[in-house]
């Protein structure tokens, strides 16, 4: 479950429009611009809050799963929270039904709340005296377009540019025979909203053939969120929280 909360934190910013509009599509250095730019934004990156829809699919298995609900971001002292509420679930052709899950990441810690199992695992994933930006964790797994320098981002992945098709810049990102992320994925395209300058929408092809989908609505960005989005209470009813410490 961990891999949900890897793929939803590659919330990257854009470039500015106009270092964008300077640049031509079929320029070779367009790409560069569009990461560069990117890499800018993130560095200015405090908060971030938007709707967002998760689908995974099983083509093998011609099985879909959609999950709906909110994602909130900020960096507080000197780390960073995350929390993505879900609300919705819709299974194949079924109806859309309520469900309730959480993940919650305070810098050492990822708590994720099951409202179906009415369980709670609390994952250790840093020291005690650490604090781990919640990006900076997800880097660790997966690449985070936008946070990696350029030079470093094309060691991993051949980066081409699809188009830019209803005001959309689309990126697609191969694997490269030796990169680090040979094993758990082929391919990643990235949609990039050329108005806010910010992802509408990112696909992962896993090794197995598995796509990861997370689309992006109504984002708020660096506009101040009240800590108390981040605090949680285990439910009633609930057992005692399943405790996973750091591994050595």
């Amino acid at each position: 479950m961990l891999r949900i909360l890897i793929i939803l934190a590659v919330i990257v910013g854009g470039c500015g429009r106009a270092s964008c509009a300077e640049q031509s599509t079929g320029d070779a250095n367009y790409v560069s611009s569009v990461l560069d730019g990117l890499k800018q934004k993130t560095t200015r990156l405090q908060s971030y809050q938007c709707e967002v829809n998760y689908l995974f699919s099983q083509p093998l298995l011609e099985s879909k799963t959609l999950r709906t609900g909110n994602l909130y971001y900020a960096r507080l002292g000197n780390g960073s929270k995350l929390r993505i509420n879900f609300d919705t679930l819709t299974q194949d052709e079924n109806p859309q039904q309520k469900y309730g899950e959480q993940y919650i990441f305070d810098g050492q810690w990822l708590t994720h709340i099951d409202y179906q199992i009415k369980q709670v695992q609390k994952r250790q994933l840093a020291e005690a005296n650490e604090q781990i930006d919640a990006f900076e964790l997800a880097k660790r797994n997966f690449p985070l377009i936008g946070f990696d320098k350029t030079e470093d981002l094309k060691k991993e992945f051949d980066v081409n540019l699809v188009g830019e098709p209803n005001g959309l810049t689309h990126l697609h990102l191969i694997v490269k025979p030796d990169s680090q992320y040979k094993d758990d994925y082929k391919s990643v395209e990235v949609w990039i909203d050329k108005g806010l300058m910010l992802p509408a929408k990112i696909s992962a092809v896993s090794t197995e053939g598995d796509i990861y989908e997370i689309s992006f609505a109504k984002p708020k960005v660096n506009e101040t969120i009240d800590e108390k989005v981040f605090e949680f209470t285990i439910p009633d009813g609930f057992g005692q929280p399943e405790i996973i410490p750091l591994k050595k």
